[in-house]
């Protein structure tokens, strides 16, 4: 049951005034030193209030402030205060006063009259009505005094006690005591305004200039501020996002459950976010979830626990390391596809040696093989040499995209080239390959290289696809003429398919599906690139009941209407006699001079080159010159300088010899067209040198 009030006369008896006087006169000195001297009286006030309440053997002590509050006018707020936590239900903050509530309530307008004046505000609770009264009994006010707190000559507040036990008439000492802490604290506040003030500015431009979202809330979660760049972030204007709770404004849907205010979101469960600067989600106006950098700061004022959190919108930075990640990735395939290349053109160059040897040996075997049997025997050689020399010519294609050399093909030969290709690959994983070639030549205008390439590509990611698919695994590849007469062809495979999700991403550079190691992300892409630029179609489609298929359609070309091959409708070769071959592989020497001696020309062979006088030195001036690309201590191409500058018509009759033909052509064209040397790729026939041998003598003709 709780204890009845008590009424407390104006004056003490004799026996106790006297001690309690000197020890209110004590403790109002105390106050006012210690304002004096402190370095930020806001630091000292709080242990002041309770030594004021306790001398006036008061249970609250309040100092409220007068301030201009955003969108409620001028407001009367708490600086700070303490309170008597051993008397119930007085724990209470006190309360927060707008000017809407002023100019409502007769009594309060009367009391901020006053207050400007001056005047104290002092009596019982029960003698007063209105808001007052209602607050004061919500707190269990029994007795209230307030004096006035001015600085600088304007009414800055007021300092208030009350005693909520007793009803008492506050004496003359204690109302004096008030008076001179009053005077103190606005003294305190005067010599620390010019500072504060500075500080206030200062704080306040940081915030609104702010890259970076700013947002405090209080204790209960709702929003205190809310800066330009968080407007700008979050889409919420200021004035409508403050006092209301920041765990239905920012937070994202899903993390709010289990949290009543966005303090407690804050502070969190095994993980706050106060103290931390981490990296989380937040959602905007609009719903839009994105990443965030957050700091949060706890700030305590006047018992008041504040969170000041800094925001900063992660969207582009993560953009941009994507980019840098994306552009890094993009370089180390880069690195790898010229590691490749380099590497496949020394590999090509030592396997095009032998091969040169066994296709030249076997040609001649079967030009003077004794028996037809033989004649098969070597035919069959050669071809198989011949198709080693195709496969590594694809090799290197496929990691040397030279530009376009296009020329009359036959789309047959090319989806057939791309099978031999692949063909190892599909026997060795059990995979049955299904082909069927369309009836007669299918001309296209095209790089033979480059389409082969395309194929190999699907054929290929089909075979990846196939491993892990159990029973049986089958690609089928089919050559057509399209209804409306364009040659085209489609590799199709029974494996797993496409995802839906991924399949208007799958002509992208550097998009794979694959596991790391198992493919780069650009053959598609390349070969997107190649169909188009031959003005092409390419595209995917579902097979049926399972797999993907892709298909190519190109421009149908005449027979005969495009670029005719070198080799043909060349007139047979006179006027050669004596040729020089330059090659540090005697083998792949020999075998040449060999078939140019069944031509009826005698050959010179010189394992190095030192220079035009001494190498020609002693001997008379070959008709036609045979030169190895890559030997030790100089290359094909400086020999052909040096002929260019000494011997300029012998340069003109010089053949370059070389297992990469897909590297040298760059070298080659990089020179005029009319200082170019003509090119015999390993390994070689008796057909592809009688060629070579026609246009060395056509060139000479027309130059006559």
């Amino acid at each position: 049951m709780e204890a009845p009030l008590r009424r407390t006369e104006t004056s003490l008896p004799s026996s106790g005034t006297a001690p309690r006087e000197a020890s209110l006169a004590v403790a109002a000195a105390r106050i006012a030193r210690r304002l004096r001297e402190a370095a930020d009286w806001r630091q000292e006030i709080g242990e002041l209030l309770e030594l004021l309440a306790r001398s006036c053997m008061g249970h609250r002590a309040i100092l409220f402030r007068l301030e201009d509050a955003p969108g409620q006018g001028l407001t009367q707020s708490v600086a700070a205060y303490w309170v008597d936590r051993s008397i119930a239900g007085i724990a209470a903050a006190p309360s927060i006063i707008p000017q809407a509530v002023v100019h409502m309530d007769p009594l309060l307008g009367k009391v901020a009259q006053e207050g400007r004046q001056g005047k104290m505000f002092a009596g019982l609770t029960r003698d007063i009505e209105g808001f007052l009264r209602q607050d004061f009994e919500k707190q269990r006010i029994v007795s209230f005094l307030s004096v006035p707190v001015w600085a600088n000559g304007t009414p800055w507040g007021s300092l208030a006690v009350n005693d909520c036990v007793d009803e008492r008439v506050w004496t003359d000492e204690v109302r004096a005591a008030m008076e001179i802490v009053a005077l103190a604290v606005g003294d305190a506040i005067e010599r620390s305004q010019s500072e504060a003030h500075v500080s206030e500015v200062v704080r306040r431009t940081m915030i609104q200039a702010s890259l970076d979202a700013i947002i405090v809330i209080d204790e209960t979660g709702s929003v205190m501020e809310f800066n330009p760049a968080a407007e700008k972030m979050f889409g919420y204007r200021r004035s409508e996002i403050l006092g209301r709770d920041l765990l239905h404004m920012i937070v994202p849907h899903y993390y709010r459950k289990g949290y009543a205010t966005g303090a407690e979101y804050m502070a969190g469960r095994g993980a706050p976010m106060i103290g931390q600067r981490l990296e989380t989600v937040t959602q905007n106006a609009a719903g839009e979830v994105f990443p965030i950098e957050l700091t949060a700061t706890e700030i305590k004022v006047a018992d008041r626990r504040l969170i000041f959190g800094s925001i900063r919108d992660l969207r582009e930075r993560l953009r941009a390391e994507e980019e840098i990640h994306r552009q890094r990735e993009k370089l180390h395939q880069n690195e790898k596809m010229a590691a490749m290349g380099s590497l496949l053109a020394g590999v090509s160059h030592e396997l095009n040696n032998p091969l040169a040897v066994v296709v030249a040996q076997s040609t001649l075997l079967h030009e003077f093989a004794p028996d037809q049997q033989t004649k098969v025997r070597a035919e069959k050689v050669r071809a198989a040499a011949e198709r080693c020399g195709r496969i590594v010519k694809s090799f290197l294609s496929m990691v040397r995209l030279h530009p376009a050399a296009e020329a009359e093909t036959d789309l047959n030969q090319m989806v057939r080239a791309a099978l031999e290709l692949t063909a190892y690959g599909a026997r060795s994983n059990g995979i049955i390959i299904d082909s069927d070639f369309a009836a007669g030549p299918l001309l296209v205008l095209a790089d033979a290289d480059h389409i082969t390439q395309v194929a190999a590509n699907f054929l290929i990611n089909s075979q990846h696809a196939l491993a892990g698919v159990g029973g049986d695994r089958l690609i089928r590849v089919r050559t057509y003429r399209a209804a409306g007469g364009d040659p085209g062809f489609f590799v199709e495979d029974n494996g797993p398919g496409i995802d839906k999700a991924i399949r208007p991403r799958i002509f992208e550079s550097y998009f794979t599906t694959k596991p790391a190691g198992a493919g780069t992300g650009i053959g598609l892409s390349i070969s997107k690139s190649i169909v188009e630029r031959l003005r092409g179609r390419i595209w995917f489609e579902e097979a049926v009941p399972r797999g993907a298929r892709f298909l190519v359609e190109l421009p149908a070309i005449a027979a005969g209407a495009g670029h005719v091959p070198a080799a043909q409708g060349r007139a047979k070769p006179s006027g050669l006699r004596r040729a020089l071959i330059v090659d540090d592989e005697p083998d792949v020497a020999a075998s040449l001079s060999d078939i140019l001696e069944l031509m009826g020309i005698r050959s010179r062979i010189v394992a190095g080159w030192q220079s035009p006088a001494v190498t020609l030195a002693g001997h008379r001036e070959p008709d036609i010159v045979f030169c190895d690309l890559r030997m030790p201590g100089v290359s094909g191409m400086e020999v052909h300088r040096q002929l260019l500058a000494e011997r300029p018509a012998l340069a003109r009759r010089f053949v370059l010899v070389t297992g990469d033909l897909v590297g040298a052509r760059a070298e080659v064209e990089a020179l005029p067209a009319e200082r170019r040397p003509l090119m015999l790729e390993k390994p070689f026939s008796t057909l592809d040198v009688r060629g070579a041998l026609a246009a060395v003598a056509e060139r000479g003709a027309r130059e006559e």
